[in-house]
């Protein structure tokens, strides 16, 4: 199963509680009260997303952390490259040259043609959707049209017909 890690769901949820107040600086003690995220995994997730860019932090009396940027600027593709590194659902989905068997194999090509359009809606989707707070892009059209098509391409089964 292709699934992302505690520590990127919790990342995100930290980052949706900067989003929600952009201008307000928070420390990690607040948001871990906040989201009931343990305070060590805060702290340690909070220097992960600073080292990728995605947040900054000033330190002092009044310090904290907000993000970096625009919630409308971070995408779910830059959160999940800060946390588990580049998306890859096979060894060759990234580069040439990690497969014993990629000379002979007929299925690689394609790992990689979904691995980019994976990649290419993650990079579709930003901050300010993934944490509702933006009502106009909330809506994510491409996945949208996607499982309208797969709907209509099922067949219809009435049970007892």
């Amino acid at each position: 199963m292709v699934r992302i890690s505690r520590l990127t769901d919790y990342a995100t949820v930290l980052l949706a509680v900067l989003a929600a107040e952009p201008q307000r600086v928070q420390t990690a003690a607040a948001l871990a009260e906040q989201t009931h995220i343990g305070a060590p995994t805060v702290s340690k997730l909070l220097k992960q997303l600073q080292r990728a860019g995605l947040v900054s932090s000033t330190r002092g009396l009044h310090g904290g952390y907000q993000l970096a940027r625009p919630a409308t600027q971070i995408s779910a593709a830059a959160i999940l490259d800060a946390l588990e590194g580049p998306v890859a659902l096979t060894d060759c989905s990234v580069a040439h040259g990690q497969c014993d068997i990629e000379d002979s194999c007929r299925v690689g090509r394609v790992w990689q043609r979904l691995n980019l359009t994976i990649r290419r809606s993650l990079g579709e989707v930003n901050l300010a959707q993934l944490a509702g707070l933006d009502p106009i892009h909330t809506r994510l059209p491409v996945l949208e049209r996607d499982v309208k098509a797969a709907i209509a391409a099922a067949p219809l089964r009435i049970p007892g017909v």
